[in-house]
């Protein structure tokens, strides 16, 4: 939660920080989002976008990087950061 207090991190820099799999940061970013709205803070996240047409997953609820861009079917996505507002 430090990390994510200080500054926007993506699932991998917090994997790397963490000595943890990419895939194991996941559901401990659910339990933190769950903690801070019992604490009245929220989980910000900043949206992944197609890298190659440029569509934003705004209105994704899921955590995890999209596999497939909706609109190009491009694979190339950005990964979504997160911070604790």
């Amino acid at each position: 939660m430090a990390l994510l207090e200080e500054q926007p991190a993506s699932a991998r820099d917090i994997s790397g920080v963490a000595g943890m799999a990419e895939k194991e940061i996941y559901p401990h970013l659910e339990h933190i989002r769950r903690t801070l709205q019992r604490e009245r803070r929220r989980l910000i996240v900043l949206p992944s976008s197609c890298l190659r047409c440029g569509f934003v997953f705004q209105k994704r609820q899921r955590l995890t990087t999209p596999g497939k861009c909706p609109v190009c079917r491009s694979e190339s996505i950005s990964e979504p950061l997160f911070s604790i507002e």
